[in-house]
């Protein structure tokens, strides 16, 4: 069985002092940088939210709307939040005391103004109603992948919404779910239940 780890969104935007810190998220990074030493996995791919400034899930962008309020986008919830990982910026940066060179693939995801990207395979709902492809899926399948581990953040969105579409790619998915944690913690218990209805396995350290 050949394997991939998949590192969601370790910027510093995410971790405590960044512009949308996730809780704790902080201390996930020691086990990361084990990960990043194990030689059990044949592929790599790292998450990098990479938006536009002018990204529509800002609510700097909605005159007279706050961060975490949520709105209708293209008929789907949308939650706005403050602004992140805005290109080229520090916070947007791979966390830079983790050692990256294992690293096989740095899928940049949220490029697209008009549309927000939690998954690493799919971006979310747009204007005619799809969720494009990242191209997450056919580098993977290219390499013989047939496993995915997750770990990194926010466990309640960007590892969640990636193991939910990598299960429904037909990878066998594992979430390290030690190695994440959530911005809003109280939803963890259904949120884990949800992931193993859809076929993904918990793994608790």
């Amino acid at each position: 069985m050949t394997r991939a780890l998949l590192l969601i969104d370790i910027q510093p935007d995410f971790l405590p002092g960044g512009a949308l810190a996730v809780g704790e998220g902080d201390r996930i990074l020691k086990g990361v940088a084990e990960l990043l030493n194990n030689p059990g996995f044949d592929v790599v791919v790292a998450t990098q939210d990479w938006h536009p400034a002018d990204h529509t899930s800002f609510a700097s962008n909605h005159p007279g709307k706050t961060p975490f309020e949520v709105i209708n986008l293209y008929g789907h919830s949308q939650t706005l939040w403050p602004d992140h990982c805005v290109q080229s910026t520090p916070g947007a940066r791979l966390y830079p005391e983790l050692n990256w060179d294992r690293v096989d693939l740095i899928l940049r995801k949220g490029t697209d103004r008009a549309v927000d990207s939690y998954s690493a395979f799919r971006n979310n709902f747009n204007a005619e109603g799809d969720r494009p492809a990242t191209g997450l899926t056919g580098y993977l399948q290219a390499r013989g992948v047939t496993e995915v581990e997750l770990a990194g953040l926010a466990r309640d969105y960007c590892v969640a919404w990636s193991a939910e579409d990598a299960v429904s790619e037909g990878f066998t998915t594992d979430v390290l779910w030690d190695l994440t944690r959530s911005v809003d913690p109280s939803g963890d218990r259904e949120l884990a239940d949800h992931l193993a209805d859809l076929g993904v396995t918990i793994i608790r350290r």
